[in-house]
């Protein structure tokens, strides 16, 4: 990993408000998000100026990680629509947690929250298309690493724990516990550093 990167995880959605697992479930973002996908923008037009063109842009497909690019974009003053896809970077999967808040599958399961704690990165929620987070870091990375020029993506709170401990060196036990934010962006320099912006 050489190349510039801004990596944006999408702006707040009710379910993020909620504290529910939204994975793969495709929830819009709400007002709040719409406001943090616009300070990042801003941000990246305030950093970045003209030289924003040397820039790939690439997005999940799930509709929360593409309003934010969207929105990204038109604060760049750039097309909004002109950017890729990458099914890769969906979420991680939460099989049948997808909806539920902790609080919810304690009440149902309980000592399930002291199951996931343990080992937060090779837990597997139970139900269809259900993946560990280790699942996730070895999806995504070949994304990151096909990447040829300086690039900015919008993905998920999974999708950046993954990067951190695939190519930031971090522990599973730091990347699983790190808080993710909104209305920030990670951001990788072309010697590898790593700051929130």
């Amino acid at each position: 990993m050489t190349h510039q990167l801004y990596l944006c995880r999408h702006g707040e959605t009710a379910w993020n408000a909620e504290r529910r697992f939204q994975g793969q479930v495709d929830i819009p973002l709400d007002a709040l998000g719409r406001i943090q996908a616009k300070r990042n923008g801003r941000y990246l037009r305030n950093v970045l100026g003209n030289s924003v063109s040397e820039f790939g842009f690439l997005s999940s497909p799930l509709g929360r990680s593409v309003e934010t690019m969207r929105i990204i974009r038109y604060e760049l003053g750039l097309e909004p629509d002109d950017f890729a896809r990458d099914d890769r970077l969906k979420e991680v999967h939460f099989g049948d947690w997808q909806g539920s808040t902790l609080t919810e599958l304690e009440a149902r399961l309980p000592g399930v929250s002291a199951q996931r704690s343990a080992d937060k990165w090779n837990f597997l929620p139970p139900g269809p298309g259900a993946e560990t987070l280790a699942d996730l870091e070895r999806r995504v990375a070949p994304v990151f690493e096909g990447f040829d020029r300086p690039m900015i993506v919008t993905a998920h709170g999974g999708v950046t724990r993954a990067y951190l401990r695939r190519f930031a060196g971090w522990s599973e036990r730091e990347a699983a516990r790190i808080d993710v934010p909104q209305d920030r962006i990670l951001a990788i320099t072309g010697e590898g550093r790593v700051d929130w912006v």
